[in-house]
């Protein structure tokens, strides 16, 4: 199995701890797929030219994730604020003036064939490329993590070109997430997965309504709890086809993330 990311890069300052480490959606979900077993990953996104992005493309390179479709540009890294209060994880505004608010990737043709080469891509309501999600899936299967982006509209506009679709509903009740994911479906998405925490997920494909439950651990951090399962979700789905497996195994991978710090570890001293 073979997927890509497409889009953000940033890196998670511990504030209390002086240390930060690489993240952004796109880029643990692609550590996070050849962690999870895939034969190869690769990340598309842009990189600053500071000793923060520098840090994020070594650690890519370590874990065996390709970047050679990546823009670089002249910028700083964003890096928004982290502490773990009460074991929750309470996010600070960093500076605005960076690339990845600055800047706005373009798909070109080159990206295309690249992308066609994988079994599936996954971008995020982060990334930027939405207008770009259907040149996407014209060349291979696309899954897309639309967070808590709820709006009706805006399924409307971009569930026809998405295979899969996470969405996180820690804050809805079951009722609403099992009513979130038959709208997603409604409106063209093959399989909806609807994350929900501690109350573990709900999944809904064509042999209908999945649950899964979360695996118990020794929780210290959940930073990228989520891209794990999703990346782990994927790397299984498109092995087996089997949701059942595919899930619980996404549940095993996110739970191991629980258990260190930041996203996918690779800290380093802030500045």
């Amino acid at each position: 199995m073979k997927l890509i990311s497409v889009g953000d890069c940033v890196c998670d300052c511990y504030l209390d701890d002086g240390i930060y480490y690489p993240g952004g959606q796109a880029v643990n979900i692609a550590v996070d797929a050849r962690r999870s077993g895939a034969e190869a990953s690769e990340f598309i996104g842009i990189f600053g030219n500071d000793d923060a992005a520098r840090h994020i493309e070594s650690s890519l390179m370590e874990e065996g994730v390709s970047t050679g479709r990546c823009r670089r540009a002249i910028g700083a890294t964003a890096m928004p604020g982290v502490r773990i209060i009460d074991g929750d994880r309470v996010f600070f505004r960093g500076k605005r003036d960076t690339v990845a608010h600055l800047l706005r990737m373009r798909i070109s043709q080159e990206d295309l064939d690249r992308i066609a080469r994988f079994d599936v891509c996954h971008a995020t309501n982060e990334a930027g490329i939405d207008d770009e999600l259907a040149r996407i899936h014209g060349v291979t299967s696309l899954s897309y993590d639309f967070s808590t982006e709820y709006e009706r509209s805006m399924l409307e506009r971009l569930c026809s070109t998405v295979d899969i679709a996470f969405f996180s509903g820690a804050s809805l009740r079951e009722e609403e997430c099992e009513e979130l994911a038959r709208t997603a479906e409604g409106f063209g998405c093959t399989v909806v997965i609807v994350t929900r925490g501690a109350e573990g997920s709900i999944c809904l494909a064509k042999d209908g309504m999945h649950h899964q439950g979360i695996v118990s651990c020794d929780a210290i951090d959940a930073m990228g709890a989520g891209d794990s399962f999703a990346a782990a979700f994927l790397v299984l789905y498109f092995e087996t086809h089997d949701v059942d497996r595919a899930l619980a195994f996404a549940a095993e991978r996110a739970a191991l993330t629980c258990t260190y710090h930041g996203a996918f570890g690779h800290p380093h001293p802030c500045n």
